[in-house]
């Protein structure tokens, strides 16, 4: 008997086909494999593949396997659709994580930073308090016509806290060399300020007083940079401050 392989089952030369597509094997010239029940009950609506015109046969066959194919590619459609839905799911989840994770550290960066300022500003405070402590304790320096450098000196540190006297003393020898009337330009003093005149903020007698030079740098340094010896950082980087 000759047989005609479709999908995994054979399909006998006397083969029944039913009105939607299925394909029933029965042995030509045998006894039926299904019982007479069976038979007779789905006689009524079964096609014999004999019965159909030998042209037609091949079309019949390929719709079987075209449905089959249509089946198969539906199901491959549904697997890449919600494969597709899974890797969309998990980048959302990483994409929320890394945008939690940047806005944590953003936040921790700018707690830093306002930690940073608030104990610098705080270290400032407490420099111009202890300076003007000190100043008031001394509040008359003996004015004179002309001061030596051990005598600016002797004042600065009367001046400007024990910790923080050798990176103020570093940065006057830098601008200055402790010549309270060196002038470069418009700069002026001590700690050569840029103009001068900024100094008055400090004393009128700015120009004369090594005393109020001293006290107008070690408040500029203090607000700008933290302290005399964040001033110093700053200038032996940059040769300036």
């Amino acid at each position: 008997m000759s047989r005609i392989s479709a999908r995994g089952f054979a399909v006998a030369s006397a083969t029944a086909v039913t009105t939607v597509g299925a394909v029933v094997g029965v042995a030509a010239g045998g006894p039926a494999v299904a019982s007479n029940d069976n038979v007779e009950a789905t006689a009524s609506d079964t096609t014999l593949l004999a019965d159909i015109p030998a042209g037609q046969q091949a079309q019949v066959q390929t719709a079987s396997l075209a449905q089959q194919a249509d089946a198969q590619a539906a199901q491959a459609s549904a697997s890449a659709k919600k494969s597709a839905e899974e890797a969309a799911r998990l980048k959302a989840a990483q994409d929320a994580r890394a945008k939690k994770d940047a806005a944590v550290k953003g936040k921790a960066d700018k707690d830093k930073a306002d930690k940073d300022k608030a104990d610098k500003e705080a270290k400032a405070r407490d420099l111009e308090t202890q300076s003007a402590s000190r100043a008031s304790s001394r509040s008359t320096f003996q004015v004179q016509s002309s001061y030596s450098v051990s005598d600016v000196q002797a004042i600065a540190r009367q001046i400007i806290p024990a910790d923080q006297f050798q990176c103020f003393s570093n940065i006057v020898n830098k601008e200055s060399s402790w010549n309270y009337t060196a002038s470069n330009g418009a700069a002026y003093g001590l700690v050569q300020a840029l103009p001068g005149s900024k100094m008055s903020s400090a004393g009128s007698d700015w120009q004369t007083n090594p005393a109020t030079q001293i006290k107008w740098g070690l408040n500029y340094m203090s607000s700008r940079y933290g302290s005399p010896c964040g001033a110093w950082s700053f200038w032996m980087t940059h040769h300036s401050y």
